[in-house]
């Protein structure tokens, strides 16, 4: 009986293959800048993270204040946040004369501003700036709205907000021509004429104005908080970069 055996091409008889483990051997500088990457990515995962919670307890806060039964608002204010997105009421009268426009504001695609008038409260708490609603920009003369122009004693219903700092990207606003990007309190009350008002802007609730302006109910009760979305998408890029790494800084070395 006659035995056989394969050779190779060359004649030789293949010996066993050899069999290694996979080592990740990553350069200095290889493994400097990957590592550091993956932690600045992580590290902006985990700060998405507390985002979200602090997002999270700001709609807690305000669904809280919203659900709470309407008040009066105090003639002294002593805690401004406590009143944040309160649900208030306020009786006293307009100073039209006065009024302060804040842009640029748009309602349904359309562009315009938010009138902000002085109103000085009948039970001596001063004067309080009401965002009385949006107007469209051919709307902002009073004279082109004179059934909204509220005259004598009024109670308005609204809600109250601690007006928000400037923005970091926020242009100056343009106070000689009385058109405000953010709530600058003292300069808008030189610019009125008034005393610093209230350390709370009543925000007019949606009860419609004689003539239809302006627009009241312009609260904005809805935060985006898409904190998840993004935290995800940073933890998934550093878990990609690290497979990418050890692939690309993995040897198979024999035993």
């Amino acid at each position: 009986m006659t035995s056989s055996s394969t050779a190779s091409p060359t004649g030789a008889t293949p010996g066993p293959v050899a069999k290694g483990r996979r080592r990740f051997r990553p350069t200095f500088w290889g493994g400097l800048v990957a590592g550091g990457a993956i932690l600045f990515m992580a590290g902006l995962g985990t700060w998405q993270v507390q985002r979200l919670f602090w997002k999270q307890g700001i709609l807690d806060h305000i669904q809280q204040q919203m659900a709470a039964a309407p008040a009066e608002l105090p003639a002294k204010i002593d805690d401004p946040k406590a009143w944040d997105y309160r649900r208030v009421r306020i009786t006293g009268h307009f100073l039209n004369d006065h009024e302060l426009y804040l842009g640029a504001r748009s309602l349904k695609g359309a562009p315009g501003y938010d009138v902000v008038t002085p109103f000085v409260r009948a039970d001596g708490g001063g004067v309080v700036l009401v965002d009385r609603g949006w107007v469209p920009t051919q709307g902002k003369d009073p004279a082109r709205r004179p059934e909204g122009q509220l005259e004598g004693e009024v109670t308005v219903d609204g809600v109250a907000r601690v007006p928000p700092p400037r923005g970091w990207m926020q242009p100056d606003n343009l106070v000689n021509d009385n058109f405000w990007l953010w709530y600058d309190l003292p300069a808008m009350a030189a610019k009125a004429g008034t005393e610093v008002p209230e350390p709370v802007v009543v925000e007019a609730g949606a009860t419609p104005n004689p003539g239809g302006f302006p627009v009241g109910g312009q609260t904005r009760v809805t935060i985006p908080n898409d904190h998840l979305q993004y935290a995800i998408t940073w933890y998934c890029l550093a878990v990609a970069l690290a497979v990418i790494a050890y692939l690309r800084f993995s040897r198979v070395e024999s035993d």
